[in-house]
């Protein structure tokens, strides 16, 4: 049985990372806005609170290490560029 060749790399545009997690952190915040706009119950707008800090504090965790990674830390994790 022959061999398949491996598949095509993907874009660029579908690997970055960023989008997505901008995207994430703000629909989060869009949530505790609404939430806090309906009178929602506690428990929904300290969800969508900590939804939207976790999403920046990781956006800021990543764009920290890909830093890291483009000016060639040893500690820096690989691949982020």
């Amino acid at each position: 049985m022959a061999e398949l060749p491996p598949p095509p790399p993907l874009p660029p545009r579908l690997t970055d990372p960023v989008p997505p997690i901008v995207v994430g952190s703000a629909l989060w915040l869009v949530g505790l806005v609404i939430t806090l706009l309906i009178g929602a119950p506690t428990m929904a707008v300290w969800t969508c609170a900590a939804g939207g800090a976790l999403g920046v504090i990781g956006f800021g965790i990543f764009a920290w290490q890909r830093s890291a990674a483009r000016r060639g830390s040893r500690t820096a994790q690989s691949g982020l560029q």
